[in-house]
């Protein structure tokens, strides 16, 4: 953790999931100001607090990308310094795929680029999926079936698009990054402030990951960016050294 403390504004699309909630709690604390981008305020009542405030968003639009980035540049000391991409459209297997647009993420990953460039903002960090990354065998995690049901294969595949997406998008003037949790997410776990980056593949000996250590590395490359247009794994090892 840096403890750089925030001099701006964070635009959080998706503030009303655990991610984005998290997000949100950990800028508010190092002194942001957050625009939290939700498609239905009205759902989200309790999201508004001090230094934040709630606005309408859809992370597929770049105009409203645009719209709700540029609130946050005006409304900001110093203007808003990132964005953060918390959005998923999938809660969980229970809800099925009859609503799934396979191509949600790359619509995100086009209507970000874009949107956020004509705002002003320059930094993006997206949250990623573990079932993407690469296993022992060099294989993305979602290929095994011990690994990734394969009735939320579809979800992956949508979510590895956009990442794509992104990873080809050469001339952006945006400096993204992706961190892509490596081992499952334990939500109510405790902030530690600790948390390591790895690479494409699974870490060995990664242990699960708090919403709120999630949060501290996402916040932590929104004031002092170390990782540039590139997916990265983050995680907490099973055992830390002495």
């Amino acid at each position: 953790m840096t403890g750089v403390e925030g001099t701006g504004g964070i635009v959080v699309f998706g503030a009303g999931g655990r991610a984005g909630r998290a997000v949100t709690a950990e800028a508010r604390r190092r002194g942001y100001r957050v625009t939290a981008v939700v498609r239905d305020p009205g759902r989200y009542p309790d999201l508004g607090a001090e230094d934040v405030t709630v606005v309408r968003g859809d992370v597929t639009d770049p105009g409203s990308v645009a719209g709700a980035s540029g609130e946050a540049v005006a409304g900001a000391a110093g203007g808003a310094v990132a964005a953060v991409h918390a959005v998923s459209p999938f809660s969980g297997p229970e809800q099925g795929f009859d609503s799934l647009d396979p191509e949600f993420f790359v619509k995100a990953a086009d209507a970000l680029l874009g949107g956020l460039a004509a705002a002003g903002v320059g930094r993006l960090v997206a949250i990623g999926l573990g079932a993407n990354l690469l296993g022992a065998d060099g294989r993305p995690l979602m290929d095994d079936p011990a690994m990734l049901p394969p009735e939320i294969r579809p979800f992956a595949l949508a979510h590895t698009a956009g990442l794509r997406r992104l990873c080809e998008a050469e001339d952006t003037t945006i400096d993204w990054v992706m961190l892509t949790p490596a081992a499952q997410l334990e939500h109510g776990g405790p902030r530690t402030g600790r948390y390591r980056f790895g690479g494409e593949s699974l870490p060995a000996g990664a242990a699960s990951l708090s919403y709120a250590d999630l949060a501290v590395a996402v916040v932590d490359e929104i004031g002092t960016p170390t990782r540039h247009r590139r997916r990265v794994s983050v995680f907490i090892p099973a055992a830390w050294p002495a």
